[in-house]
């Protein structure tokens, strides 16, 4: 199956789209890769951030403290950097992603829960032709989440 992969950069508090949705929704995809780099790397600063892709649109994204909470159906991936040159254990770095499948847009968000940097990221997503039962359900789901 065919691979997107997708790059940008996110800001503090920041909120982008990834453009999936067709109009006959027989198109689904599913994360096979996700990653976060610091916009920053080295220095004396010191990184928290965490980075979430969702199913639907967030309202609100927090700048400082946010929830993970994997038993939202919502959510589809989280990951987590830390790093600060006082880490004796070197940078933190865990992504976890949802093996679900799915066919619409996609939203992904950034929280810099110690300072106001950005956080570059990089997410491959899995191409696949859906038959008329996958695609009813991917659509099901969607509309159940909203």
């Amino acid at each position: 199956m065919p691979i997107k992969s997708f790059r940008g950069q996110l800001a503090d508090g920041d909120q982008q789209t990834i453009t999936l949705h067709t109009n006959n929704g027989a198109t689904g995809y599913r994360i096979v890769k996700f990653q976060i780099f610091p916009v920053k790397p080295g220095g004396t600063n010191h990184i928290e951030n965490v980075v979430q892709i969702w199913k639907e649109f967030q309202t609100t994204v927090p700048t400082v403290n946010p929830d993970v909470d994997f038993s939202d159906n919502r959510l589809l991936a989280a990951a987590y950097l830390a790093d600060d040159v006082n880490l004796a254990s070197g940078p933190i770095d865990v992504v976890i992603f949802d093996n679900e499948i799915f066919n619409q847009d996609i939203y992904i968000t950034h929280t810099d829960v110690n300072g106001t940097l950005g956080v570059n990221y990089y997410v491959e997503l899995e191409q696949m032709k859906l038959d008329l039962n996958e695609n009813t359900v991917a659509t099901l789901k969607d509309i159940r989440n909203s």
